[in-house]
């Protein structure tokens, strides 16, 4: 069983976002994900400043399975991204709630509420 930490929200394609400071939203990859996907081996970031809508197809993240897009959480300008996981992509597979792929400066906070709390996406993965 995965484990799914409550100060997380979830999409239902699979990715993560914090919320921290001034608007900040830190996005990865949920643990279910990365054990669906197996080994990963490349992250195609999206480009910072680039502006996404939530829902959005922004990055793919590439196995030795698999290509799968990732989509944008919330809405905003991708402000950052964490190039140690372009050195290192396993390290998402060790740890993915460390493991961020790309911060957003969000525009629309209120895109969090429509994300699922831990207990919700458990069920979903369970179900699925």
């Amino acid at each position: 069983m995965s484990d799914f930490p409550d100060d997380l929200k979830y999409a239902s394609s699979h990715e993560w976002a914090k919320l921290e400071e001034d608007n900040i939203v830190r996005v990865g990859i949920s643990d279910f994900a990365q054990s669906e996907l197996g080994d990963l081996v490349y992250v195609d970031f999206p480009e910072v400043g680039r502006k996404v809508s939530a829902g959005e197809q922004c990055a793919v993240v590439e196995s030795v399975k698999t290509a799968s897009d990732l989509f944008a959480p919330v809405s905003g300008e991708i402000i950052e991204i964490n190039s140690e996981i372009s050195d290192e992509p396993e390290l998402v597979n060790d740890a993915p709630y460390e493991s961020w792929l790309f911060c957003i400066k969000a525009n629309k906070l209120d895109e969090l509420d429509a994300l699922m709390n831990a207990d919700d996406y458990q069920q979903a993965t369970e179900d699925s």
